[in-house]
């Protein structure tokens, strides 16, 4: 059979979400997954996210890139520091969510977020990281680590390059052309009112808004097609999510 790899946007803490994804993708043993980032932070469901991951990399090849969320959620875990801007995006819901784990259960989560990489580079030079970068020549000339899952200027530049010239302009913005392709969540594509992934230049944005009203979404990166979720707000009827 032939080996597939998805990339799948933004979780924060839709358990339900990311299972009806998986079960839509029919995975099998020989793909790979790639996870976005931001598996934590808004639905009640973060710590258990968390252990599906673990057991499926045990399973299946999957590359679990590190989010802004997860860094923070990492935070917590390694210093029990409750930072006021985390608590109020979602940070409360995930601490809730780890109630009834032992310090035991706790480390491994610790130690699983610990040895997330922050980008994936695949053989056919397709990028893969949650948020950006800025260093014209790529990633590995970027300075600031948390560039990676914070940047939203990459994801800026390619809509706006997207409408003001082609791909074989001179003036190709040299960020993206570093690239075959480029992958990304953090800004959701509900910000622009769509509900689907987002295609623009080079740059794929598969974050559907999973944190808000929208949807998790799972992308074949070779055929472009891709499955979703139902709404968050429709898994969880009685929460909030990040929605205030």
């Amino acid at each position: 059979m032939t080996k597939r790899t998805f990339a799948i946007g933004d979780i924060h803490g839709g358990l339900k979400a990311v299972l009806q994804v998986l079960n839509k993708l029919q995975v099998r043993d020989e793909d790979t997954l790639i996870f976005m980032g931001d598996y934590v932070d808004g639905w009640s469901e973060s710590a258990q996210v968390i252990e599906l991951l673990i057991t499926l990399s045990e399973k299946i090849n999957c590359i679990c890139i590190k989010g802004n969320h997860d860094v923070w959620c990492q935070n917590w875990l390694e210093t029990s520091v409750v930072k006021p801007l985390w608590y109020l995006h979602g940070g409360k819901e995930t601490m809730d969510s780890y109630e009834g784990f032992s310090i035991e259960e706790k480390q491994v989560h610790l130690d699983f977020l610990k040895k997330m990489p922050v980008y994936h580079i695949d053989a056919k030079n397709r990028l893969f990281l949650h948020a950006g970068f800025t260093a014209t020549q790529g990633v590995a000339n970027e300075r600031h680590t948390a560039t990676f899952y914070l940047d939203r200027t990459l994801w800026e530049m390619a809509l706006v390059a997207d409408k003001s010239i082609g791909v074989k302009h001179k003036r190709y913005p040299k960020r993206l052309g570093a690239y075959y392709e480029i992958y990304i969540g953090h800004t959701p594509t509900t910000n622009l009112e769509e509900t689907v992934p987002m295609h623009a230049m080079n740059v794929w944005n598969i974050d559907t808004g999973a944190a808000f009203k929208g949807r998790v979404t799972g992308i074949n990166i070779e055929t472009k097609a891709f499955v979703q979720s139902d709404t968050l707000p429709s898994l969880y009827p009685n929460e909030k999510g990040r929605n205030r």
